[in-house]
């Protein structure tokens, strides 16, 4: 019976402190209006995600306060989370993309972090130039990055998907060109039918490269030079 009366007494404790804790839905709001007016990104975030818990994630607004919350208190997963809902309720869904594909990429999920912006690029076609340059940088370092992991096909995938979205990208045609020329070029000594073809893809993407460089630019004169100097090359085995 002792033992009963305890576990009693301790069930009704518990339910006094959580009707103790379960704070007025107004009162969270406020106190966390109030924080994030102050820049206490911490109690802000607190006070508004309990708020937002209590009144089943209805608000749009406040969804996205959180989310810049957590984007301030360097919580990606979170910011993600609230950013999401934001745009699932149709609320500034320019900057509520933006902070969704930022959380992503600080996750590197990279997969979810691509399929947002082509995603965010169909829902706010206004600012599809924004999202397609992350698209676009996304893959020129996927690129790099594979470049000098010599993974030259997984190089070339990457700057593949980058013509998709900006045919004529100078760096993406620079650097087919060299990667298919740098193929063809290791192939010259053991198989010339091969290394042809190799140089036959370079070709082509030197081909469009070639007439959109200026020599006002040294930055691209230097590309020009160098595309001119791989086209006489190839031209010289025909």
């Amino acid at each position: 019976m002792k033992k009963l009366i305890l576990s009693l007494a301790l069930c009704f404790a518990a339910a006094a402190g959580f009707a103790q804790e379960a704070a007025d839905p107004n009162q969270l709001l406020n106190e966390g209006k109030t924080a994030l007016e102050a820049k206490n990104y911490q109690e802000a975030f607190d006070k508004l995600s309990a708020y937002l818990t209590q009144t089943n994630n209805q608000d749009s607004v406040i969804a996205f306060n959180c989310g810049v919350c957590a984007d301030k208190l360097k919580k990606p997963a979170e910011a993600a989370k609230y950013f999401d809902i934001a745009i699932q309720k149709n609320y500034n869904l320019a900057n509520s993309y933006i902070g969704k594909v930022g959380a992503l990429k600080d996750l590197k999920q990279n997969d979810e972090y691509v399929a947002a912006l082509k995603e965010a690029m169909a829902a706010v076609p206004e600012s599809k130039a924004t999202f397609e340059k992350m698209y676009v940088n996304f893959y020129l370092t996927q690129g790099v990055a594979a470049q000098k992991a010599k993974k030259a096909d997984d190089a070339a995938a990457a700057f593949k998907e980058v013509l998709t979205m900006q045919p004529q990208n100078l760096n993406a045609l620079n650097a087919l060109g060299v990667l298919y020329y740098t193929k063809g070029a290791g192939l010259v000594q053991s198989d010339l039918d091969k290394a042809k073809a190799e140089f036959a893809t370079a070709k082509q993407y030197l081909d469009q490269l070639v007439p959109l460089l200026s020599e006002s630019n040294a930055t691209q004169k230097k590309m020009l030079a160098n595309a001119n100097t791989m086209l006489n090359y190839i031209n010289s085995l025909k």
